[in-house]
C-alpha cells in the first residue's frame, strides 16, 4: 500500500468536515496495520519509495534496520512508524542535514526535547509559509482557468 493509500485511509477515516489532527498520522503508524517483519520491497511499496532510498536513509542514519540470517533487511512496526515521520518530514520539504540532526537528537535522549522542538517549530514555520505561497498559486491558477471559461472549485472566493 502506497503512502498516498495510507494518507487516503487516514483522511477517509477522519471524513470530510473533521479538522485534520494528529490522528491522522497515528492512523498511519498504527502498528496494527503494519505487518511484521517487513522485508525491504514491502516497505518500499508501503511508503511509496523506492528501495534505495530506504538503504540510502539507513545509511545515513535515520533508521536502525535488523538483518535476517541471509543478512536481508527487516523492517519492525517501529523502523516503519519512523520511516512514516522521516517521508512526511520530507514531502514537507525538511532537508536531509536536518533530519539527521533531529534523528540524533531523539537517539540522545529525552533531555534534547527542548531543542527537537524548536526545530519542529521552526519547521512548522515553513511548511505554513509554503502553505500559503501554494494557496496564493492555486488562486492565480483558478482565476486563469475560471478566465478561460472553466469552472473553479466551490472552496474558491471570486478573483
Amino acid at each position: 500500500m502506497a503512502t498516498d493509500d495510507l494518507m487516503t485511509r487516514a483522511l477517509d477515516a477522519l471524513g470530510d468536515d473533521a479538522p485534520l489532527s494528529v490522528e491522522a498520522i497515528h492512523s498511519l503508524t498504527d502498528a496494527a496495520h503494519v505487518p511484521e517483519p517487513m522485508t525491504i520491497a514491502e516497505v518500499a511499496d508501503l511508503l511509496d519509495i523506492s528501495p534505495h532510498t530506504l538503504r540510502y536513509y539507513e545509511r545515513a542514519g535515520l533508521v536502525e534496520v535488523a538483518r535476517d540470517g541471509y543478512g536481508h533487511r527487516v523492517y519492525d512496526a517501529a523502523a516503519v512508524r519512523r520511516l512514516v515521520f522521516l517521508t512526511r518530514m520530507r514531502l514537507s520539504g525538511m532537508p536531509m542535514r536536518d533530519l539527521q540532526h533531529y534523528v540524533a537528537l531523539v537517539d540522545a535522549g529525552t533531555e534534547t526535547v527542548p531543542e527537537r522542538l524548536d526545530m519542529l517549530l521552526e519547521h512548522r514555520d515553513t511548511i505554513r509559509r509554503r502553505i500559503r505561497e501554494l494557496t496564493l498559486s492555486l488562486a492565480a491558477t483558478e482565476y486563469k482557468i475560471a478566465t478561460y471559461g472553466g469552472s473553479t472549485g466551490p472552496d474558491v472566493q471570486d478573483l
